[in-house]
């Protein structure tokens, strides 16, 4: 909300030496898509932080069921015996992967490198300790 305001205020300054001219009903418009451009955005990048995964692991089944906003729940399931974490070069830095042999899958797509490397590390400790 703020950020907001504070782009629209300053996008007003410009409109304050026009006032009172034919010019202001030419700038207006694009002033207001700006401000409708920059509300879209955020509400969009708002909308994409909630994306969501949860692991389950035990001794017998890792689980991972992620929740995208506007999209179906998706669920993996798998014997979490045969379960190994990579980190490889892909569609972004240090892209982290869980595979069991027969299915690959991508996981904390929307974490950094370096949380991803964590994870990574993490997991590799927690499998060894099950196993």
């Amino acid at each position: 909300m703020w950020f907001i305001g504070t782009t629209a205020t300053l996008l007003l300054l410009p409109i304050l030496a026009v006032l009172g001219t034919q010019v202001l009903w030419g700038l207006l418009p694009f002033m207001m898509l700006t401000v409708g451009g920059v509300w879209i955005a955020l509400h969009q990048t708002y909308r994409t932080g909630q994306t969501r995964e949860e692991l389950v692991m035990d001794r017998s089944r890792l689980q991972i069921r992620r929740n995208d906003p506007g999209r179906p729940e998706r669920l993996w399931q798998t014997n979490s015996y045969w379960v190994r974490p990579g980190l490889r070069n892909g569609p972004v830095e240090a892209y982290l992967t869980l595979s069991d042999g027969q299915r690959e899958i991508e996981l904390g797509a929307f974490l950094t490198p370096d949380e991803r490397r964590d994870l990574c590390d993490e997991l590799m400790r927690r499998l060894a300790r099950l196993r």
